[in-house]
């Protein structure tokens, strides 16, 4: 039964959650603190503090403690399930009904509508985040930045795992 009610605690939020993790914490915190009263708000709030200051998102962090401290590790993992299980079904019912009609003209000229809407999307992204450097390191750093990056990944075909963990390390010792 506990497993059953960590699974509705997390699966809830995550239906009604829209806008990500954030937007689902304070109906996570009505079903763990006030529905089943797992937590006060005291406790509910370190938890939230301590699951913001780590990497990742925050609302399988917060099911997974939550879940852990309630149900051990079967709860931990009945905790995350349940809030990643929503996305999990749509995009796995939404996929299928675009596998179904893959070669239909329509979805293909949907996919081809959308791609430079992705492109745009990425780009306005690759410029805020260019400006934003430029801002805070100033552009001798963030043109050597680009230009090697811009080298390691296409003209050496560095993975860019790598490149990320170079970047890293440089403006962690030099900047």
């Amino acid at each position: 039964m506990i497993y059953w009610e960590i699974f509705l605690a997390f699966f809830i939020p995550g239906i009604l959650g829209y806008g990500g993790g954030p937007a689902s914490i304070p109906l996570v915190e009505n079903e763990v603190v006030s529905r089943y009263g797992w937590m006060d708000v005291q406790q509910f709030s370190e938890v939230l503090a301590l699951g913001n200051s780590l990497p990742g998102p925050i609302a399988t962090k917060m099911a997974g403690y939550v879940g852990y401290e309630v149900g051990g590790p079967l709860g931990a993992f009945v905790g995350v399930f349940a809030t990643v299980a929503p996305s999990l079904l749509l995009i796995i019912i939404l996929l299928s009904i675009l596998y179904k009609y893959k070669d239909s003209p329509k979805v293909k000229r949907m996919t081809l509508y959308v791609r430079p809407v992705i492109g745009v999307l990425l780009g306005i992204m690759a410029w805020r985040f260019f400006s934003e450097s430029y801002a805070n390191i100033g552009f001798f750093q963030t043109a050597l930045l680009t230009v090697v990056s811009y080298l390691l990944m296409e003209k050496f075909k560095l993975h860019p795992a790598f490149v990320i963990g170079g970047a890293l390390i440089y403006g962690g010792f030099l900047l």
